[in-house]
């Protein structure tokens, strides 16, 4: 579908949207390092794979993603994140 095919007001909406999609991605990682901490099993590996996704989408270097895939532990991805949020 067009853009034109929206309202202007839904139009403004996926705009705002994709603007802002980085800060939701790196939102939505810092929820992840909360829920790696109580997960287990599958879920746990779930987890990591979204994490791996939401760093590509990032363009996070890839050696960095390496490692932290390879550690799984989340405090290294904490601060990559609080890292992100205070520089």
């Amino acid at each position: 579908m067009a853009l034109e095919d929206y309202t202007p007001y839904q139009q403004r909406v996926i705009k705002r949207y994709y603007r802002q999609r980085g800060q939701i991605a790196w939102q939505r990682l810092a929820e992840l390092v909360s829920e790696l901490y109580v997960a287990e099993g599958k879920k746990r590996e779930r987890l990591w794979q979204d994490v791996a996704a939401h760093l590509r989408a990032l363009e996070v270097p890839e050696a960095r993603i390496a490692h932290i895939l390879q550690q799984k532990d989340p405090q290294i991805l904490a601060r990559l994140v609080k890292e992100r949020f205070n520089g």
